[in-house]
């Protein structure tokens, strides 16, 4: 037994020598980065952008690999159960945090499984018409929806979502009623519904109908925001419409549990480096979205106040028979 202690000792200083240089070297290869969602849809765009910059300041190939399902729970669990190396990482969202984790979706979904890089984005929820839609402002939308309860369709993405949770609070707060038609996978299946007559409304954000906004198929007639969007101002905030509704989504990229603090730092500075180009700041304000970074220092206590806070909320919502778990 004796003998067995030096060469244990030395089998731990050799694997943690390999960790320091593989820290060294990183990346050695390509890194791949889960999008949990639908390739077309606003995460997906943002997350390609910002990772294409990012790679050249990492001085590697940064690929994404989009893994559907389960209101984002199976790419990121592909993450959370992923070598913590810093070759798989991903892009987390609002259901990321709050719906699967709410939910419990899927047995071992836990967000200590990961390790938060930084934040890069807060994008406001918005009701976004078709171009030809019956009701063409807010006051008309919900004045229709009273009149004529359950008739006006309105596609959210999955039952139970963020963008389930702004509707069901924008009828608790105005007293209309709508039919909430669930489009699983992002916002590029609400696209599909909208541009085939299927629905005439849906509620996401601006960013991911950007393409839809710029080309005239459709608009913006609220944004459950405190400040007119940049780059649609014409599209007014619900708040001035009398109805006090903030709610929306975010962009959060992590890593595995457990992945070295330097490579967490190198990914960190190349994704800041690429979060600040004036390359990724003009097209963000081109598409809608609104940056805003929280690094690694800040986006954990962040998530886990954001979470507390809404599953604070959506207990109540439970309690008054209005959401179920």
């Amino acid at each position: 037994m004796k003998r067995l202690l030096p060469i244990t000792l030395a089998g731990v200083l050799a694997c943690l020598a390999a960790t320091g240089a593989a820290a060294q070297d990183y990346p050695s290869r390509d890194v791949r980065m889960v999008v949990p969602w639908g390739a077309g849809g606003g995460t997906d765009g943002i997350v390609r952008k910002v990772s294409t910059i990012a790679e050249k300041e990492l001085g590697g190939t940064i690929y994404v690999e989009n893994i559907e399902g389960g209101i984002s729970a199976t790419g990121v669990m592909q993450a959370m159960s992923a070598r913590p190396d810093g070759y798989t990482i991903a892009s987390l969202t609002y259901d990321s945090v709050v719906t699967v984790p709410w939910q419990k979706l899927l047995p071992g979904y836990n967000l200590e499984k990961l390790a938060l890089i930084a934040r890069i984005t807060s994008e406001a929820d918005a009701i976004i018409a078709s171009a030809d839609a019956s009701y063409g402002t807010f006051e008309e939308l919900i004045a229709a929806a009273k009149e004529q309860p359950g008739e006006i369709q309105v596609a959210i993405q999955n039952l139970g979502s963020r963008t389930h949770l702004t509707m069901l609070r924008l009828e608790g707060m105005t007293g209309a009623k709508f039919d909430l038609i669930a489009y699983p996978g992002g916002a590029a299946p609400q696209k599909e519904a909208l541009l085939s007559g299927e629905v005439d409304y849906a509620v996401t954000s601006l960013g991911d109908f950007a393409s839809l906004l710029d080309a005239g198929d459709a608009k913006g007639i609220v944004e459950f925001s405190d400040a007119p969007n940049p780059a649609y101002k014409d599209v007014p905030i619900a708040k001035d419409a009398g109805v006090d509704l903030e709610m929306g989504s975010f962009i959060v990229l992590a890593a595995p549990a457990g992945t070295p603090d330097d490579v967490i730092a190198e990914l960190e500075d190349a994704y800041k480096a690429a979060y600040d180009s004036g390359e990724f700041q003009n097209w963000v304000a081109k598409v809608g979205v609104t940056p805003s970074w929280l690094g690694s220092g800040e986006v954990t206590d962040w998530a886990n106040q954001t979470q507390g806070d809404l599953f604070t909320l959506m207990q109540d919502l439970e309690k008054q028979g209005v959401l179920k778990q």
